[in-house]
């Protein structure tokens, strides 16, 4: 599969983002200090690195195929289902309990990344010539997404966030 230079621009811009995403997911997982926090960032961490894995994988000129895009997104799921069960069982122990100013700092700032990120992956995927790879990035901002509700989700039920 060729790119054209604009793909290629494009892409090595998300390539910085998702590097970027990981960076500071793994970072914040170390600082927060909820637990419910840190195992949310770590998920998300993973998560970032197959969407690094993804973007470089199309760099490499090789279109990603559906069945991976679907197991990841199988993996995400499963993921995401789990921290909502536990966010729920925390929730009906003590909400807010564990949060804390530095913990609501680190999602203010997950969160305004992901709206970025996911934003970026917009204009990429109005950009590319490969429907493959459209379907991909498409995959990888639903995903971007699903990460800006989390955090949401958790700040909200942790009166770190109101959005009225």
């Amino acid at each position: 599969m060729q790119l054209t230079q604009k793909e290629k621009m494009l892409l090595q811009d998300q390539k910085k983002h998702e590097e970027m995403c990981v960076k500071k997911y793994n970072e914040y997982a170390n600082q927060a200090q909820d637990p419910q926090l840190q195992q949310l960032f770590n998920s998300y961490a993973q998560a970032e690195q197959q969407h690094l894995n993804t973007v470089n994988q199309i760099l490499s000129g090789q279109a990603p195929s559906p069945q991976q895009m679907g197991q990841q997104q199988g993996q995400q799921q499963q993921g995401q289902q789990q921290q909502q069960q536990q966010q729920q069982q925390q929730q009906t122990q003590q909400p807010g309990a564990n949060a804390s100013k530095k913990d609501a700092d680190l999602c203010n700032d997950m969160l305004m990344t992901e709206k970025y990120v996911s934003g970026t992956y917009d204009t990429a995927i109005f950009e590319v010539t490969n429907s493959q790879v459209r379907q991909a990035l498409n995959h990888i901002q639903k995903e971007e997404q699903q990460h800006g509700e989390g955090i949401f989700n958790y700040m909200q039920q942790n009166n770190m966030y109101n959005p009225s």
